[in-house]
């Protein structure tokens, strides 16, 4: 069973920064491509980021596009954040999948995280 461990969310003035941290264990983490979702309350969980398994091709949304960079490791992933603003105040989710599309999608998401808050004071 995968199991997926996130650190490194918290509070933070706008304009900082953060670095969240997911470790994959319980299967090979080469064969996974990887994903961050958010999602506020009350609404909708939404895609932030992703890269594939060989770590090659990077996908992010539109809102955290030249702040936000996502890279992986051994069997970790990062989502650095840059430049943060109270709108992405969430709880950010790690995913796991090995059909890149489905990831990206968000529909039949593989493994989720248990989440980890990220609040943007302004």
């Amino acid at each position: 069973q995968v199991q997926l461990d996130e650190s490194g969310g918290g509070l933070v003035q706008s304009g900082g920064s953060l670095r969240l941290s997911c470790a994959l264990s319980g299967r090979t983490f080469a064969t996974y491509a990887m994903a961050w979702f958010r999602q506020l309350a009350g609404k909708e969980r939404e895609f932030v980021a992703a890269v594939s398994r060989g770590g090659i091709t990077t996908n992010y949304a539109d809102s955290v596009k030249g702040r936000f960079t996502m890279s992986r490791d051994k069997d970790t992933v990062y989502l650095q954040m840059n430049n943060l603003k109270p709108e992405d105040t969430a709880v950010y989710y790690c995913a796991a999948d090995q059909n890149w599309y489905e990831l990206v999608s968000g529909t039949r998401v593989d493994y989720w995280g248990q989440g980890t808050q990220v609040t943007v004071s302004s």
